[in-house]
């Protein structure tokens, strides 16, 4: 169960991407691999390493794992040429739908670019459900921090204490706590539960449509989506 009978009722869900709303794993396994070849060589390339890091801006795990920043090119090309294996989640599209009838507003704050965030949202045909699609290289300090979950609230008009952030890594809920709002762990996809839970979410969700145990109605129908 979800359960957090104290929180208030949110105006907005920000959302992780990769492991919450769309399931990657195994694309991003391959454009690493590919990437790691082309740049670095022969030998196996570090992939469970570079999952601990998932929800980090790509730069960035490069950085932390002593990896050519030269890497990024040809994961990204791969991530593209492969889009079309991402899945949506089981209940990922209608819990999306039935936020939006009940006057919630959504956005996404990612790792990932904002141009391949929304390429991948729009292949999927959801990108129309998001108010604001966010990626890591549109804001100053990419995850953990909190700019890209403040981000998000500013552009929505949204208080943090009416704000949720939903993602399956420990650096959601870092940037969740560090922008004042709801760090809801969702486990449904590819990620370390004990690590996830040690990082203490505010709310813990197995299957998408849990969280619409946490946002109940605001608007009619009608009304959510005259923006």
């Amino acid at each position: 169960m979800p359960g957090d009978a104290t929180l208030p009722p949110p105006d907005v869900v920000v959302f992780d991407l990769d492991g919450v709303l769309v399931d990657s794993f195994a694309v991003m396994r391959e454009a690493f691999h590919t990437a790691y070849a082309e740049v670095v060589g022969d030998g196996p390339a570090p992939f469970t390493e570079y999952s601990r890091h998932l929800g980090r801006y790509f730069p960035d795990i490069m950085r932390i794992m002593g990896l050519p920043p030269e890497l990024e090119e040809p994961f990204v090309r791969e991530s593209y040429r492969l889009a079309h294996r991402v899945t949506l989640f089981p209940g990922v599209a209608d819990l999306l739908d039935e936020l939006r009838r009940r006057g919630l507003r959504l956005a996404v704050a990612t790792g990932k670019s904002g141009p391949r965030a929304r390429s991948l949202l729009n292949t999927l045909g959801v990108l129309d459900r998001f108010a604001y699609v966010i990626g890591s290289d549109e804001i100053a300090r990419p995850k953990p921090a909190p700019d890209i979950v403040r981000r998000a609230l500013h552009l929505l008009d949204a208080a943090p204490d009416r704000a949720l952030m939903v993602g399956d890594a420990v650096t959601d809920l870092a940037s969740a706590h560090g922008a004042g709002v709801t760090a809801v762990a969702a486990l449904w996809g590819e990620t370390n539960e004990a690590e996830l839970l040690a990082a203490y979410p505010d709310v813990v969700v197995r299957r998408p449509a849990e969280l619409l145990e946490l946002c109940p109605a605001r608007l009619p129908f009608t009304d959510a989506l005259a923006d």
